[in-house]
């Protein structure tokens, strides 16, 4: 289908910054639900995108953008039938290419799919089934490629087991009763550990040393409240998040303290969908859901008690719900978000400062004043440009952004507007009397 570019309307002009405001946006000819990076350092801005169709013939599409023009192409040689809509689409964790292109996918089964060098033609390699006993087995919910050991692969299904593969030798490796109802994601915490949460609530971490025993980490406050999503920190590996079934909350658990989280974040507005760790940062999270929000996060202050809760330091609004989030652990300057039938590929670093985010939901006398105030400790913007902006009824977005292309060494305050110090007891007392 098609693919289009958007620019930041704020750009300065320059070459430069037009490339670095793109959002790169391709549209399906169908719903949207499973979607991951390439890993491979030789096949950049690559990825894998699946339908969700209420039909038995499901499609899965490899897409890859044109950086020179912008485009997002879909090659009718590397798009494929898949039976049954994929629940999770992940490539090879092998950056330095020494290993075949390797695509594995997950719903009635765990498929792996060859992708030939040349990028010609797309082959199923293998179909693996956990139940020895049938030719049917329990849908797969998720599954985990084990970045420090390829050749292990771990599923998640809804009959409570956890499958360990060994793709080499399309066998099993361990099959554990890992929950005592389904199990809906699972995660890799290094060569021979893993997590997995469940519909029982609880998340639990396993080590394949001792397959009789396993730790658990946290359990929900509500019982048999589901955990749906799992993500655990490559950077830090003490920490991993959760996401709670039709919540509006993630939680950010330390493996060292079980049973209470580290921090909550509650700023979004309806249900979170996905959660992804940045793989180059060990303090930075995104996380999306029903309120068409992207939002990322900065932890380094987690272990600290933050008056209200934690704020998003960067937001992002798509078209619709975001039922998932992908960070590319090849090119962490990029973030890939799915909802409905649209593929967005975008830069963290642009996304809108949380004074914007903040700001858009305050009255406009509260905008009036704080921007008021913020000029006092800027002197690249005078009352005028306030009066110009506030006149287009457009304080929020066009000031802030003004404020950021004019002034680019003003300390940044998480709670001012973009790149204008305020005096964080001067904006709690301004937020307190307004």
């Amino acid at each position: 289908m098609g693919a289009s570019r958007s620019s930041d309307p704020n750009q300065d002009g320059s070459d430069e910054q037009q490339k670095r405001s793109e959002i790169y946006t391709y549209e399906a000819p169908w719903h949207i639900y499973a979607m991951n990076w390439s890993v491979r350092r030789d096949k950049k801005y690559r990825l894998a995108i699946a339908s969700l169709l209420e039909q038995y013939p499901n499609r899965v599409e490899i897409v890859q953008l044109d950086d020179s023009n912008g485009e997002i192409r879909s090659d009718p040689n590397l798009s494929f039938e898949h039976p049954y809509p994929p629940t999770k689409t992940i490539f090879i964790p092998d950056k330095e290419c020494q290993k075949p292109d390797l695509l594995a996918t997950s719903s009635d089964f765990l498929r792996v799919w060859s992708i030939a060098e040349d990028s010609s033609a797309v082959e199923l390699k293998s179909v693996l089934n956990g139940n020895k006993n049938s030719e049917f087995c329990g849908p797969l919910t998720s599954f985990d490629w084990n970045e420090a050991e390829p050749k292990r692969i771990g599923t998640s299904s809804i009959d409570t087991t956890c499958t360990i593969w060994d793709i080499e030798r399309e066998a099993v490796d361990t099959q554990l009763i890992a929950h005592d109802k389904e199990v809906y994601d699972i995660a890799w915490g290094g060569v021979g550990v893993f997590a997995s949460v469940s519909a029982d609530g609880s998340v639990r971490v396993f080590d394949l040393r001792d397959k009789e025993h396993s730790t658990i980490i946290y359990e929900s406050s509500e019982p048999d409240t589901p955990l749906v999503r799992l993500g655990w920190n490559k950077q830090d590996p003490r920490y991993m998040a959760t996401i709670i079934m039709d919540s509006a909350k993630v939680v950010v658990l330390d493996i060292r303290f079980p049973t209470l989280p580290v921090v909550e974040l509650q700023r979004h507005q309806a249900s979170v969908n996905a959660v992804a760790w940045a793989p180059h940062s060990s303090c930075h999270i995104c996380t999306a859901g029903d309120d068409s929000q992207a939002l990322i996060w900065d932890l380094s202050s987690m272990g600290q008690p933050v008056e209200g809760g934690l704020d998003p330091i960067l937001a992002y609004t798509a078209g619709a719900e975001i039922e998932q989030l992908q960070w590319s652990s090849s090119q962490p300057d990029w973030v890939a978000i799915a909802f409905s039938t649209k593929l967005q590929i975008l830069r963290p670093d642009l996304l809108r400062p949380l004074a914007a985010y903040r700001l858009a939901t305050l009255s406009a006398f509260k905008v009036l004043v704080l921007c008021i105030f913020a000029l006092r400790s800027c002197r690249l913007v005078s009352f005028m440009h306030l009066h110009v902006f506030w006149s287009r009824g457009a304080v929020v977005k066009d000031f802030g952004s003004y404020c950021m292309h004019k002034c680019s060494k003003c300390s940044f305050e998480l709670f001012s507007i973009p790149q204008i110090q305020l005096d964080h007891n001067l904006y709690k007392y301004i937020m307190k009397v307004c």
